[in-house]
């Protein structure tokens, strides 16, 4: 089997490792730069071409597109879809998951715990945004940001105030969400794979920083999850339609909060914190698809 990795740089942990794996499988695998991809559409004809050349061979994908190169990161996934090409994360479901206050009014329909969120287009609502997620301390959130980016912790009412105006006058989109002070800043990580939690670590901010973020300066530990923690985390990414995410919760006193369902979680951490072959679990998720859709064509052709 041949799979491709969507990646922009095939020297991160997660790219080598997803390489590795796949190879330690006896399968081809190749990084390919999706920005360096690009695509002709004629009718019943769907192709890909890469430094010049028809991609063909390809088996399946393992999308890892960064947050700012969505649109065109899915538009090459959407045309390996096409294509009839298994990808791992579907474009749709990458989309949804990278919208985070769609993602926010989707696990709320469905009933799945997240802290109180606010948001709204006019300054003159700050009060009552502010009162409508318990009142200060309060957490903002740019739309926008990853990785702790753009995540502000208001301590008072007048800060938030502060903080929410001068992102209202950089027309910055965000969210306002109730603080979880019984988390104490921490959160956790689970890892999802084919609707199977397969890896889970309890991630700790750095002293003084309220975000739990590795990026930031935290610090992870393997965590066993409660059956509401897992099914949390299982149901998360069934929703949203993602096969592999990374869901953040937090522990609160009202059961576990949904923070962020992320459709390209890194690997280093959990892998580091758990020891558990994350990579190799996701190549064996790969590998049930692809010998299924096969099957499938099989016995369409029978």
């Amino acid at each position: 089997m041949k799979i491709a990795v969507l990646s922009r740089n095939g020297k991160l942990y997660s790219t080598r490792r997803l390489i590795e794996a796949a190879r330690q499988r006896g399968h081809e695998a190749e990084v390919i730069d999706f920005l360096k991809c690009y695509f002709l559409i004629e009718r019943g004809n769907p192709e890909i071409f890469y430094h010049g050349a028809k991609l063909t061979g390809v088996n399946a994908t393992i999308p890892r597109i960064g947050a700012s190169r969505t649109f065109y990161g899915t538009a090459v996934v959407r045309q390996f879809e096409m294509m009839g090409i298994f990808c791992a994360n579907e474009s749709q479901a990458i989309t949804r998951s990278r919208d985070k206050l769609r993602t926010m009014q989707i696990l709320s329909r469905e009933s799945i715990g997240i802290p109180a969120t606010a948001f709204a287009s006019s300054p003159s609502d700050i009060e009552h945004l502010i009162s409508e997620v318990g009142g200060a301390p309060l957490v903002i959130k740019l739309l926008q940001g990853t990785q702790g980016i753009g995540v502000v912790l208001a301590e008072t009412e007048k800060a938030a105030e502060s903080v929410i105006e001068a992102f209202y006058g950089l027309d910055a989109n965000m969210l306002i969400q109730e603080y979880i002070k019984e988390a104490k800043a921490a959160d956790i990580r689970a890892f999802v794979v084919g609707g199977e939690v397969v890896g889970a670590m309890k991630r700790q901010g750095a002293k003084g920083e309220f975000r739990s973020n590795i990026h930031r300066g935290g610090t992870a530990i393997p965590v066993q999850l409660s059956k509401e923690e897992e099914s949390t985390a299982v149901n998360s990414a069934r929703v949203l339609g993602l096969n592999i995410a990374g869901v953040d919760m937090l522990q609160s006193d009202r059961g576990p909060l949904i923070m962020e369902v992320n459709s390209s979680p890194g690997l280093e951490g959990i892998e580091k914190a758990t020891g558990i072959d994350i990579a190799g679990k996701i190549i064996e998720f790969i590998e049930k698809n692809v010998s299924n859709r096969e099957m499938i064509k099989d016995k369409i052709k029978v």
